[in-house]
């Protein structure tokens, strides 16, 4: 009887125990950063792609770690992930005079504090509209990150205004 009971308990400890290994990888990847893709039409897209090809390995020192789902669209760099998404609309904020701005190496950018504490960048001037996102955890690093994106910004987003 003890020997049945023991069995039994095996029998069921096995899809438990695969269920439990199911559950525990699929909790990792909720580690992993995410982005909503951009959906700019074609002319952007290509610049979008060109720029995509400039990004840096590293930004302020961190890796890339590029979110889900996977685009020439976006990119990101360290934990919690600082975001990049190219080609997305123009924010509201740029029609308001009052809005806060900067200028990082040559490039123009809109600045947003959202209620989260976290910061969005986006390009001014520029065939494309960049925005990037630093998340509150890294608030304190300023506009620092952007540096890092002047250079293929400028290489890849020709100088204009976006359609």
């Amino acid at each position: 009887m003890t020997f049945s009971h023991h069995r039994r308990t095996a029998a069921l400890g096995l899809p438990v125990l695969a269920l439990l290994f199911a559950v525990t990888g699929c909790s990792s990847a909720d580690d992993e950063p995410s982005a909503a893709v951009p959906s700019p039409d074609a002319k952007v897209t290509e610049l979008c792609q060109n720029l995509d090809k400039e990004l840096p390995e590293k930004v302020n020192g961190l890796d890339r770690n590029d979110p889900e789902p996977r685009s020439a669209l976006t990119a990101g760099w360290g934990g919690p992930a600082i975001i990049l998404r190219c080609g997305v609309e123009r924010p509201a904020e740029m029609d308001d005079a009052n809005a806060d701005g900067a200028e990082v190496n040559g490039v123009g950018w809109l600045v947003e504090k959202r209620d989260d504490g976290a910061y969005v960048f986006t390009t001014t001037l520029r065939r494309a509209y960049v925005e990037v996102t630093l998340p509150a955890e890294r608030a304190d690093e300023g506009a620092g990150p952007l540096t890092d994106f002047a250079a293929p910004i400028k290489k890849a987003i020709p100088e204009g205004i976006a359609d």
